[in-house]
C-alpha cells in the first residue's frame, strides 16, 4: 500500500490543532485515493474470470475461442496491471512483454510475462527497443489468438519508435520542447503519434487479424481513447496537419528539427500514409476498455470526505490551465468559502481533478502540482482554517522526487521567516526549492499508478 513517506513531518508543520486536523484529513484522503486506484486493485475489480468467460466492463470474452493469449503493453502502471492480470489468467498466457519505467521491474512478480525497462519522460534507446519488441510480439498473433494490451500514462515515452527518417535525438528534442511549452497532453500526443511508427493505431495494425483487448488506465481528461499512451490500438482521429498546427500554436515549428518538419510536411501533402482511421478493417476485432481514470480518484476522495462529516463538492475532474493560475483560482475559492460560506459553508472539502500545465520560463525546478500549491498559498496568505494539497497520482510531479505539496494560510509567512520570497520562486518555476526549504513537499515515491492529479481544498 502506498503511504505518504513524510506524513509525520507534514503534520508536524501544523501551526495549531485545527490546522493539524485539516492537514491530516487531506493526507489521509490522498492515501485512500492512491490505495483505490492501485492498478492491481483496479484490474481485479474490472476484469473477472468465471470458468472460461472473461468479463471486462460487462463485455464477455469466451477464452475457449482463442488458441493463444499474448499480453503486451507499457506505462507507469503497466507492471502492476500485468501482475494482476497474470494472477487472473495464469497459465492461459502464452507469452507477454511489458515496458515499464527504469528501476521498477523488480517491484512486480510475474512468471509468464517479461518486463523491459525504458526511459520516462524523455524516450531513449531502451524505449525504441521496447516498442520494437512489442511489435514483434503482436506480429506473432494469428486470427484465432487474443492479444491483451495493458496501457497507462507514460506509455508514450516508454514505447517510442521514431518514424522512418527521424532520429531518436530529434524525437527527444521535440518531446522536451513540448513538455516545456505549456501544451496539453492531448496536444503533445497529436505530435507524438505522427512522428511515431508505434502509436496512433499502429499496434492494432500490426496485430491484425488477431482479436485485441486493450485495458486502459487513463491519465487523460475525459478519457479520449486515442490520446491514452497515444492510442496504440485506437483509430487516430488527428492528422499530420493537426500536428503541424500544434507546433505552430506554441511557436515551436521553427525550432523543430528538420527531419521532423520534413516528415510532417510530407504527411500533410499526402506523401506519407496517415495513421489508420476508424473505418480501417484492422479495428474490426479491437476492444478498448477504460478501467480506471481521474473521475474514479475524485469520487473516492469525495466519498471519504463525506464520511468524515464535511460538506463536499466535486468541482471538476477536467481541471486544466496554467498551474499557477489554477492555484490562484483555488485560493480565490477558499476566500469565497471563508468570507461568504459559498458555494458551501464550512466545514467544507472541495475536490478538483485533472492535469494542469507549466510553461517553463525560469531556471528553477518544480512540478505542476507544486505550482498549483504555491499559487494557492499566495492567494490565501493569512487565511485561517484552510489547507490545500495537490498531488500527482503517479508520485512524480514534474522532474522532481515529490508527488506535490501542501499549503495553508501560514505558508507564505513561514517562507518569509526563512527569507524566501514565494512570488519570486513561482516566477522562476522553482516551487520545489521553496517547498523543500519549508518542508511541505508531499513524498510518496513512485506509486505505480497514473490517473492525473488531484487537488483538495479544506476549510474546517
Amino acid at each position: 500500500m502506498v503511504r505518504i513517506e513524510n506524513k509525520k513531518e507534514l503534520l508536524g508543520n501544523a501551526y495549531c490543532p485545527v490546522n493539524r486536523k485539516a492537514r491530516k484529513i487531506a493526507l489521509d484522503v490522498i492515501e485512500k485515493v492512491l490505495e483505490t486506484v492501485d492498478p492491481k486493485r483496479v484490474i481485479k475489480s474490472r476484469v473477472i474470470l468465471t470458468g472460461n468467460i472473461l468479463r471486462v466492463n460487462e463485455e464477455a470474452f469466451d477464452l475457449t475461442a482463442f488458441r493463444r493469449i499474448f499480453v503486451v503493453g507499457g506505462g507507469k502502471a503497466s507492471g502492476s496491471m500485468a501482475e494482476a492480470l497474470e494472477e487472473i489468467l495464469q497459465e492461459r498466457i502464452e507469452d507477454g512483454l511489458i515496458v515499464v519505467p527504469k528501476g521498477t521491474a523488480g517491484r512486480c512478480k510475474v512468471d509468464r510475462i517479461r518486463f523491459h525497462e525504458a526511459s520516462h519522460p524523455i524516450p531513449d534507446e531502451s524505449s525504441v527497443t521496447g516498442a520494437i519488441r512489442i511489435l514483434d510480439q503482436v506480429d506473432r498473433a494469428k486470427d484465432n489468438d487474443l492479444v491483451i494490451c495493458l496501457f497507462s500514462g507514460g506509455g508514450s515515452s516508454l514505447m517510442a519508435l521514431p518514424r522512418n527518417g527521424i532520429s531518436l535525438t530529434d524525437k527527444q528534442k521535440v518531446t522536451d520542447m513540448m513538455l516545456k511549452s505549456g501544451a496539453t497532453i492531448n496536444e503533445i500526443n497529436i505530435v507524438r503519434k505522427h512522428i511515431s511508427g508505434f502509436k496512433g493505431g499502429q499496434v492494432a495494425r500490426k496485430a491484425y487479424p488477431a482479436t485485441v483487448l486493450s485495458l486502459l488506465l487513463s491519465d487523460v481528461l475525459g478519457d479520449p481513447l486515442d490520446v491514452i499512451a497515444s492510442g496504440p490500438t485506437v483509430p487516430d482521429s488527428t492528422t499530420f496537419d493537426d500536428a503541424i498546427s500544434v507546433l505552430e500554436t506554441y511557436n515551436l515549428w521553427e525550432g523543430t528539427p528538420e527531419s521532423v518538419r520534413n516528415i510532417l510536411t510530407a504527411g500533410a501533402k499526402g506523401l506519407i500514409e496517415e495513421n489508420p482511421k476508424r473505418e480501417d478493417p484492422v479495428f474490426q476485432k479491437v476492444h478498448n476498455k477504460v478501467i480506471g481514470n481521474n473521475h474514479l480518484a475524485c469520487t473516492v476522495a469525495i466519498n471519504k470526505l463525506r464520511r468524515l462529516g464535511l460538506n463536499t463538492m466535486l468541482l471538476t475532474s477536467f481541471m486544466e490551465g496554467e498551474a499557477r493560475e489554477v492555484g490562484l483560482m483555488v485560493g480565490a475559492l477558499a476566500k469565497e468559502v471563508v468570507t461568504y460560506g459559498h458555494p458551501l459553508p464550512p466545514p467544507v472539502a472541495i475536490v478538483a481533478g485533472g492535469e494542469t500545465t507549466v510553461t517553463v520560463r525560469g531556471r528553477g525546478i518544480g512540478g505542476r502540482n507544486q505550482e498549483v500549491a504555491l499559487g494557492a498559498a499566495l492567494m490565501i496568505a493569512g487565511l485561517e482554517r484552510t489547507v490545500v494539497a495537490s498531488v500527482s497520482t503517479d508520485g512524480i510531479d514534474g522532474p522532481t522526487d515529490a508527488a506535490g505539496a501542501i499549503i495553508d494560510g501560514k505558508t507564505i509567512d513561514r517562507g518569509q521567516r526563512l527569507n524566501l520570497k514565494a512570488a519570486q520562486y513561482l516566477k522562476n518555476n522553482d516551487s520545489y526549492s521553496f517547498f523543500s526549504k519549508i518542508g511541505d513537499l508531499i513524498r510518496t515515491g513512485p506509486t505505480g499508478t497514473n490517473v492525473n492529479d488531484i487537488t483538495l481544498l479544506l476549510v474546517i
